[in-house]
């Protein structure tokens, strides 16, 4: 019970999250309304239906209507207050800020997935990592833009990292809200500060 509990609002922060993001792309790119509410319904839930069809699992979105109603409310409040209007500096923190919270929440979610399914590391890393950039990755391919993944290092690296420091809490009979709630926090103070200090991986040398 305290899983779900768990993941249902970390799936809905990630939703909200990434869909703020969508928007703030689709605004940015000039795409008509159709085009930002497509562009961010594909970020909010392109992972977690990538994640659900890996599991064998109906797409959650299919059968719940919590993730459309947290998009479409979003949506409606970032258009009621003209989010897309205001300073370029601050839209440009706020898509980092929006984009890393769905990074780590949804990291989390999926990770939580992989356990439940009683998965082996590599299977709730991989969840973990599908469910936090899938819907990322969509998004940049649907606006022509290089994927996140392949030019923030430290973007990918910290949703394996999450998945993996869940996956070993749990091994260790650690689980609830004592360990995802420090997680999450953790892991979105890794990410902006990776950010901020344009943390990257070691390069192959030519």
């Amino acid at each position: 019970m305290h899983t779900q509990f768990q993941f249902d609002w970390l799936y809905l922060i990630g939703t909200a999250a990434f869909t703020i993001s969508g928007y703030l792309i689709g605004a940015k790119k000039r795409f008509d309304l159709l085009g930002v509410i497509i562009l961010a319904l594909l970020t909010a839930i392109g992972g977690g239906m990538i994640r659900d069809v890996l599991t064998n699992h109906l797409p959650r979105v299919f059968t719940d209507a919590s993730p459309l109603y947290t998009i479409f409310a979003t949506l409606a409040i970032a258009w009621a207050i003209k989010l897309h209007q205001k300073n370029s500096r601050l839209l440009h923190r706020l898509f980092i800020v929006a984009d890393s919270i769905g990074l780590v929440a949804f990291s989390i979610a999926g990770a939580q997935v992989g356990i439940a399914a009683d998965l082996n590391l590599f299977g709730v890393a991989f969840l973990g990592f599908v469910t936090a950039v899938g819907g990322g990755l969509v998004r940049d391919m649907m606006v022509n833009d290089v994927p996140f993944i392949l030019h923030e290092d430290f973007y990918g690296t910290v949703a394996i990292l999450v998945a993996v420091i869940l996956f070993a809490l749990d091994s260790f009979g650690y689980s609830g809200h004592i360990v995802v709630w420090p997680l999450f926090v953790c892991g979105l103070a890794l990410r902006l500060i990776a950010h901020l200090r344009d943390f990257r991986l070691p390069k192959v040398a030519d």
